[in-house]
C-alpha cells in the first residue's frame, strides 16, 4: 500500500499541485467577485470576458483545424470551439441587445431546473475531447444524442410533474464525468504498453483537463444554487482558461491514437473472439530469453523513440501478444520494463564516471529530460541519481 501511494504521488504530483493551485484561485476569485459592483460587472467586465471567450473560440477553432493534420480528435475540438463561440455570440446578443439575462436565474423561478439542464447540455461539448482521447471512435452522433437524451427527458418530466428532479439533473453530468475518469487508467495502460516514454502522450494532460472540467462544473452548480450576477466572473474566466489552455495543448501535443488511424499501431481494445490461450504460447521462456539477449547486446532501449512495435524486429508477433508476454514474464508494462533497463544503464554510467552530469546521463540512456530521468530513477532506487552516485562512491572507498 505504501508503494502504491508513493508511485501515485510520483505519477500525478504535478497534477495534484495543479488542482490545488487552481482550486485556491477559484475560491479567491469568488471572494474577489463579491466585491465587484454589479453595474461595473455588467457594463465592463462581463462584456470583456464574453469577447475574450468568443475570440479564443473562433481563433482557436481556426488554428486547431489548420494544424489538424487529418487527426479526428483535433477536428472534434475545433468543432467544439466553433459551436461554443457561436453560443457565446448568441448569449451576448440576447443579454446586451434584448436585455434578457438568465432565464430561471434563481431556484425560485419556474424555469430554473430547465436552465440548469440547458447548462449541462452545453457542458457536454466539453466532454467530447476527453471522450475522443480515452475511447477513440466511441463517441459518434448517435451516442452523443443518446447521452444527452436522459437530460432532456429529465427536464421535460420535471416541468410537467410536481416532483423536483433537480438532484438527478445535477447528478447526470457527474455520472458521465466519473465514467470518463474510469477510462483514464485504461488509456494510461495502453500508452505504457506501446511507448517507452510518456512525454506529451501520457494520462497527465487528460487528468488536468478533467480537473479543470470538474472545477468548472462545481462553479456552475454554485452559481445555480446561489445566483448573483457577479459570480459569473469566476465561471467565465474558468471557461476561458479551459478553452485557451486546452487549445494550446491540443495543437502542440502529439496524438498517439493517430498512429492507430495510420495503421502503425493497433487499437487498444481486443476483440471478444480472441481467446486467452492464443496469447500464451508454450515457448514464452524462449522468447523472453531472445528479448533479454537483444536488450543486453544491442541496447535498443537507448533510443528515446523506442516502442513496442520495435520488438517485432526479433519477435515477429502481434503487439497484443508481445504486451501479454511482457506482463506475464516481468509483471510490468513495456514502459516500466524499458525504464528499468534505462535506469540500470544509468547506474553503470554513474559507477564508471560519478562526475557525469545528470543531463548527460539522461540523454545517453534514452530519457527525454533530466527531470523524467530523476523521477524514474528515484522510483526504481528510492534515491535521486546524485545521491545514488555519492552512496556508491562511499561504498567503494570503504571497501
Amino acid at each position: 500500500m505504501k508503494n502504491f501511494f508513493r508511485n501515485l504521488w510520483f505519477e500525478y504530483r504535478s497534477e495534484l499541485y495543479f488542482g490545488l493551485i487552481l482550486s485556491v484561485m477559484t475560491v479567491l476569485s469568488y471572494w474577489l467577485g463579491a466585491f465587484i459592483p454589479e453595474d461595473i460587472f455588467e457594463r465592463f467586465i462581463n462584456p470583456i470576458q464574453y469577447v475574450a471567450t468568443v475570440t479564443v473560440c473562433f481563433y482557436g477553432a481556426w488554428a486547431v483545424y489548420r494544424h489538424s493534420e487529418g487527426i479526428v480528435i483535433r477536428k472534434s475540438w475545433a468543432t467544439t470551439l466553433f459551436i461554443w463561440g457561436w453560443i457565446d455570440v448568441v448569449l451576448m446578443v440576447v443579454r446586451y441587445v434584448f436585455h434578457i439575462t438568465a432565464v430561471g436565474g434563481t431556484p425560485d423561478d419556474p424555469l430554473f431546473n430547465a436552465s440548469v439542464s440547458v447548462g449541462n447540455i452545453l457542458a457536454w461539448l466539453l466532454y467530447i475531447y476527453p471522450s475522443q482521447i480515452l475511447r477513440p471512435g466511441w463517441l459518434n452522433w448517435w451516442r452523443a444524442g443518446l447521452c444527452i437524451t436522459p437530460m432532456v427527458l429529465l427536464t421535460v418530466v420535471d416541468y410537467f410533474l410536481p416532483a423536483n428532479l433537480l438532484p438527478l439533473i445535477l447528478g447526470f453530468p457527474l455520472f458521465i464525468f466519473l465514467l470518463l475518469c474510469s477510462h483514464v487508467r485504461k488509456y494510461k495502460q495502453w500508452c505504457e504498453d506501446n511507448f517507452s516514454t510518456m512525454d506529451n502522450i501520457g494520462a497527465q494532460w487528460i487528468v488536468r483537463y478533467l480537473t479543470m472540467l470538474f472545477l468548472l462544473g462545481l462553479s456552475f452548480y454554485f452559481i445555480c444554487v446561489w445566483f448573483v450576477p457577479n459570480r459569473m466572473f469566476t465561471q467565465q474566466w474558468l471557461l476561458l482558461l479551459i478553452l485557451a489552455y486546452s487549445t494550446e495543448q491540443i495543437i502542440f501535443r502529439p496524438d498517439p491514437w493517430s498512429e492507430v488511424q495510420r495503421g502503425v499501431l493497433p487499437h487498444a481494445e481486443i476483440s471478444n473472439d480472441e481467446s486467452e490461450s492464443f496469447y500464451l504460447p508454450k515457448n514464452a521462456e524462449e522468447q523472453k530469453a531472445i528479448l533479454e539477449k537483444w536488450f543486453e547486446d544491442d541496447k535498443p532501449y537507448l533510443n528515446p523513440d523506442f516502442r513496442m512495435q520495435d520488438l517485432r524486429q526479433i519477435l515477429p508477433l502481434n503487439r497484443t501478444y508481445l504486451s501479454k508476454l511482457i506482463n506475464a514474464e516481468y509483471g510490468c508494462s513495456f514502459y516500466q520494463l524499458v525504464s528499468h533497463y534505462r535506469v540500470e544503464e544509468a547506474k553503470r554510467l554513474l559507477t564508471v564516471n560519478p562526475t557525469l552530469r545528470i543531463t548527460d546521463v539522461a540523454v545517453q540512456t534514452g530519457f527525454s529530460s533530466s527531470t523524467v530521468f530523476s523521477r524514474i530513477f528515484f522510483r526504481e532506487t528510492g534515491l535521486n541519481p546524485s545521491e545514488w552516485a555519492l552512496q556508491q562512491s562511499h561504498s567503494e572507498s570503504e571497501a
